[in-house]
């Protein structure tokens, strides 16, 4: 029997894979668990339609990063913080913050987790940070930090 996997069945097959399986292997294993799905033309073609839509967010996604590294490399994120007297701040400048002014003052939405600091910004001044927007695709993002 043919069927098509859900997910991937070690020794078996991996997800996406189209596979000859035993009859019963299917009918008492596989199936009821709904590790895969019998090919049949319906499912063969409702699989092609999700893989295409699939191959199409992908792609919509790979756009936006690449807009979004363009975009970065133009523009300077102003972070207001409190430091004591010889200019050492209060703390550190986080991943966070930083996402957190791309949103309100350039309207562009990086999550924390894709911004990457070499060495925590813990002064004033202004710095160079790493920002990691997926499928190979990095920018830069200009930080300046002001008294706050």
């Amino acid at each position: 029997m043919k069927v098509i996997f859900n997910v991937d069945v070690k020794g078996q097959g991996k997800k996406g894979e189209m596979k000859e399986v035993s009859t019963g292997y299917a009918r008492n294993y596989l199936l009821p668990r709904n590790l895969a799905t019998e090919a049949t033309a319906d499912n063969l073609n409702a699989f092609k339609l999700k893989e295409k839509a699939k191959a199409a967010q992908i792609a919509k996604e790979k756009a936006q990063a690449q807009e979004y590294a363009a975009k970065l490399n133009g523009v300077q994120v102003t972070i207001r913080a409190k430091a004591g007297n010889n200019g050492k701040l209060f703390g550190a400048v986080t991943s966070q913050e930083i996402s957190d002014a791309l949103k309100a003052q350039f309207d562009m939405d990086i999550e924390k987790n894709k911004i990457v600091q070499a060495e925590p910004i813990k002064s004033y001044g202004s710095f160079t940070v790493k920002a990691k927007l997926g499928y190979e695709i990095s920018g830069s993002i200009n930080v300046l930090v002001v008294e706050g």
